[in-house]
């Protein structure tokens, strides 16, 4: 007999993810932990690089390494759990490891997509406001549009996971995912939850519609200003400036436009795991590749960090 907490809830969640594939789990455990590793290094990269070069002390690298910071938050709040279950047949998950992921993983989710806006912005206001750049972008302004995105979404998955816990489960426990997401245990209630729902969409226009709208709307004006640009080689920086910038917002919008346009088919359920594991795992292993493969600040300060290290190693062993 299941063992029961509150009389609704159960001690232990059974995250099913890809029990159904056995033979595949295996691969799954190595591609997964390959993309986690890479995470952890190339955003501890850009948050080291970031801190270091002065030369990177600049609004963009700032945001850079708030959203470095984030995406190894959020992929450590799901990858160890995700380990664990793919490499042996273990798959549960105990009721507080699941509210902390749902928790979490809403917090973080919502703060991206207010700080991807407020990376547009800023580069709106690089291309087209150059001359008052510096004084637009200021320290402080910086500071509070970081803060303002990390407490708007800690105060939305505040809101939505806690009334999404407070939802009696009458001993539902078994979740058709790799993760505890709000929807799903929304899924398991026993009760209406209508009033959960209208919350999750009022959430999602505020945090995810509204956020892209802006970013499309300042690339909007981007798109204008470069074309306004009658050099080659100045549109050239204009682009090379937002390009990285736009990647992501296309990796990060566009798994999750896709993830939740599918039907609601089984095997379009089982496509969805995938889709959700790319931007859980594969998206925060990419965003650092793309910031230092297209950004060559970001390379040559790491390797003037590099260098430098190299160098004064050298000169240790020489007085020694």
């Amino acid at each position: 007999m299941m063992e029961m907490t509150n009389g609704s809830s159960p001690h232990v969640f059974v995250l099913l993810g890809f029990s159904a594939q056995p033979s595949l789990e295996p691969v799954l455990f190595a591609v997964v932990s390959c993309f986690y590793v890479v995470a952890i290094l190339g955003n501890g990269t850009i948050i080291l690089v970031s801190c270091k070069d002065v030369r990177l002390h600049t609004p963009m690298y700032f945001f850079l390494a708030n959203l470095s910071f984030l995406d190894i938050s959020f992929t450590t709040s799901i990858v160890p759990q995700l380990l664990v279950n793919l490499w042996g047949p273990q798959k549960t998950i105990s009721y507080g490891g699941c509210v902390v992921q749902f928790y979490v993983s809403h917090w973080l989710g919502a703060t991206e997509c207010v700080l991807l806006a407020v990376m547009s912005y800023d580069r709106y206001a690089a291309i087209c406001r150059p001359l008052h750049y510096t004084v637009i972008m200021h320290p402080q302004l910086c500071i509070g549009l970081a803060l303002a995105s990390w407490l708007g979404g800690l105060t939305t998955s505040l809101v939505g996971s806690t009334l999404t816990m407070l939802l009696p489960l009458c001993g539902n426990n078994r979740i058709d995912h790799f993760i505890c997401e709000m929807p799903l245990i929304m899924q398991l209630a026993c009760v209406d939850t209508s009033l959960n729902e209208v919350e999750m969409y009022v959430a999602s226009f505020i945090f995810v519609v509204l956020p892209l709208g802006l970013i499309l709307v300042s690339y909007g004006h981007i798109a204008r200003a470069v074309l306004k640009i009658k050099s080659t080689e100045g549109r050239r920086k204009a682009f090379n400036t937002c390009s990285s910038h736009v990647a992501v917002v296309s990796l990060f919008y566009g798994s999750i436009i896709f993830m939740y346009l599918q039907p609601a088919k089984s095997n379009s359920h089982e496509q969805g795991k995938f889709i959700a594991l790319f931007y859980t795992v594969a998206t925060p292993m990419l965003n650092p590749l793309i910031y230092t493969l297209r950004n060559k600040d970001v390379k040559n300060a790491l390797w003037h960090i590099v260098s430098g290290n190299c160098s004064g190693l050298g000169k240790k062993q020489e007085q020694i």
